[in-house]
C-alpha cells in the first residue's frame, strides 16, 4: 500500500479516512481476485448451503474430551465426568470442580458454565470418537485439516505445499473470495499462511480471506485504524509510517503489493463497510463467559457470517494449548470451547436466518496429547501434558451436525478407529458437490475418504 499515492486533496476528510485506514484494512484483512467462476460442473448434489469448520485446536486429550474421564485419566484421581456437555452426552463431575467460572469469594473455576443447548451435538448429529491425527505438531496438524494431506515435509512459516479446502472450493465450485473466510487466532508463525497454498495449480488467487480479530479489531487495530485521521504529508510523517508499518506487518505487503488473494472491487467495498461497521459498533456480541481468545474468535466469526453469509467459514481455536504448563487452565479452556461452540451454533440458528437450518458444522482437534504427563504442576498440583508424538497424541475426534448429517450416530470406538484428520477436506468437498474434482486432482492423502462414505 502506497499511502503517498492517494490523492487526498480530492477527497473529503471522511472519505479519506475510509479509503486509507479502513479501506486498506478491508483490502488486506480479506484479500483479493479470482479470475473467473468455476471451472468444472458439480460432481454430486450439494448437501448444505454453508459449512462452518472449527479447528478445535491446541491439542485435546481424548481422556478429558470424548472419554469423559475428567481427572481419572490424567491425575490419578478417581473422578470422572463430562465437561463438554453441549457437544457430548454425559453427566458432569460432581467433585473437585475447577473448570468453570470464578464467582467472587469462591475457588477458581468452581462454577460450571450453564448448558446452552437442550440437545447435544452428539445427539443432533454424528460423532467419530476415535479418529487418527496425522501429525503431532500444531502447524502440521492444522495443515492436514486444511489441505487433506499429511504434508510431512512442510516447513514452518511457509504456505502449504498442497491446496487448501478454500482453493478447491474456489477453483472447482467457483466461490468468491468473500464466500470463503479463515478466522485465525494470530498473525504470528504459520497461521495466516493457511488460507492458501504454494501449489502451482491453485495458489493465492484461489485462497480465502483471512482475519485475526485480536489484531484487526484489537487495541493495535483500533489505535491504528479506528482513530485514524488525515495526516499532513510533510509535517506528520511519523504516524503515516506507523500506520503503513502496521498494515504491512499485519497483512503481508511485499514490494508494494498485497501478498495474497484479491477481492473484486465490489468485494473490497463490502469488506470496507464491514470493518467500518465493527468499529462503529464498539464491540460485538460474545459468549457470556470470560474471554480467553477463543471466545473472541467465535464472536467475530459470527459477525463475519452474519455480514457475508460465507459458504465456508473456518475458525481456529487455540487456548487449550495451555495444557503444556497448566492442566487446570486447560480444563477451563476446554469447557469454554464447548460453551463457545454451543453459542456459535445457537447464534447461527437464531440470528442468521439465511444460514439457519442450512449449515453443517464440523469440528476436529488438530492433534491429541501425550498419555504420560510432563513434570510441571499447576496450582492444584496437577501435572501438565505435552504432545510429543506418542500414540495418544494421534488420537482425536470429529463431530458433525446439520442438514443431511445422521442424528445420534457414533461411528467407531476406542477399539475401532474410524476416520483420519485428512478426511474433512473430502467431506466438505462432498457437501458442496465437488468431491470427485478434489479426488481427481490427486493431492489429498490417498488414505482419506469423505466421512459420509465412512458412515
Amino acid at each position: 500500500m502506497n499511502i503517498n499515492s492517494i490523492e487526498s486533496t480530492k477527497m473529503e476528510r471522511k472519505e479519506f479516512l475510509i479509503k486509507t485506514a479502513l479501506g486498506a484494512a478491508g483490502a488486506i484483512t480479506a484479500p483479493y481476485i479470482l479470475p473467473t467462476g468455476r471451472l468444472f460442473a458439480r460432481t454430486n448434489a450439494e448437501m448444505a448451503d454453508h459449512v462452518v469448520y472449527v479447528l478445535f485446536a491446541g491439542g485435546v486429550r481424548q481422556q478429558e474430551a470424548v472419554l469423559k474421564q475428567y481427572l481419572a485419566g490424567s491425575q490419578d484421581v478417581d473422578i470422572e465426568g463430562n465437561i463438554m456437555y453441549n457437544m457430548l452426552e454425559g453427566d458432569p463431575p460432581d467433585r473437585k470442580i475447577v473448570y468453570g467460572t470464578t464467582p467472587v469469594g469462591e475457588p477458581v473455576g468452581s462454577q460450571p458454565i450453564p448448558k446452552l443447548l437442550n440437545t447435544t451435538f452428539q445427539r443432533m448429529g454424528t460423532i467419530f470418537p476415535e479418529v487418527q491425527a496425522v501429525n503431532g505438531g500444531h502447524y502440521g496438524g492444522l495443515n492436514s485439516l486444511i489441505t487433506g494431506n499429511r504434508s510431512t515435509s512442510q516447513g514452518l512459516k511457509k504456505r502449504p505445499n498442497y491446496p487448501s479446502i478454500f482453493e478447491y472450493l474456489r477453483r472447482h465450485r467457483g466461490f468468491k473470495a468473500t464466500e470463503c473466510w479463515f478466522i485465525g487466532n494470530t498473525i504470528m508463525n504459520s497461521v495466516p499462511l493457511l488460507n492458501s497454498s504454494n501449489h502451482p495449480d491453485y495458489g493465492t488467487q484461489y485462497g480465502a480471506n483471512f482475519v485475526a480479530p485480536g489484531v484487526t479489531f484489537g487495541s493495535d487495530g483500533y489505535n491504528t485504524l479506528a482513530n485514524a485521521k488525515v495526516y499532513h504529508p510533510q509535517e506528520e510523517l511519523e504516524p503515516i509510517y506507523r500506520m503503513k508499518a502496521f498494515l504491512d506487518n499485519t497483512f503481508r505487503v511485499r514490494n508494494g503489493e498485497i501478498d495474497g488473494i484479491r477481492n473484486t472491487e465490489d468485494e473490497k467495498i463490502e469488506i470496507k463497510e464491514f470493518v467500518r461497521d465493527i468499529f462503529n459498533k464498539g464491540g460485538v456480541p460474545q459468549p457470556p463467559v470470560s474471554d480467553n481468545g477463543d471466545m473472541r474468535n467465535l464472536a467475530y466469526a459470527a459477525q463475519v457470517m452474519k455480514w457475508f453469509k460465507p459458504k465456508l467459514t473456518v475458525v481456529n481455536l487455540s487456548s487449550v494449548d495451555g495444557c503444556h504448563s497448566n492442566f487446570s487452565g486447560y480444563l477451563r479452556s476446554l469447557h469454554r470451547a464447548d460453551h463457545g461452540m454451543a453459542w456459535l451454533w445457537n447464534y447461527i440458528q437464531t440470528q442468521i436466518p439465511e444460514m439457519a437450518g442450512k449449515t453443517i458444522l464440523i469440528a476436529t482437534p488438530e492433534c491429541g496429547r501425550n498419555e504420560r504427563p510432563n513434570p510441571i504442576q499447576d496450582e492444584n498440583d496437577w501435572f501438565a501434558y505435552d504432545h510429543s508424538g506418542d500414540y495418544n497424541t494421534s488420537r482425536i475426534w470429529t463431530t458433525m451436525v446439520g442438514p443431511n448429517v445422521p442424528a445420534n450416530l457414533m461411528v467407531g470406538d476406542p477399539d475401532n478407529r474410524v476416520g483420519r484428520a485428512t478426511d474433512n477436506v473430502l467431506t466438505i468437498a462432498e457437501i458442496f458437490g465437488v468431491k470427485s474434482d478434489v479426488q481427481n486432482a490427486g493431492l489429498v492423502d490417498p488414505g482419506s475418504a469423505s466421512l459420509f462414505d465412512r458412515i
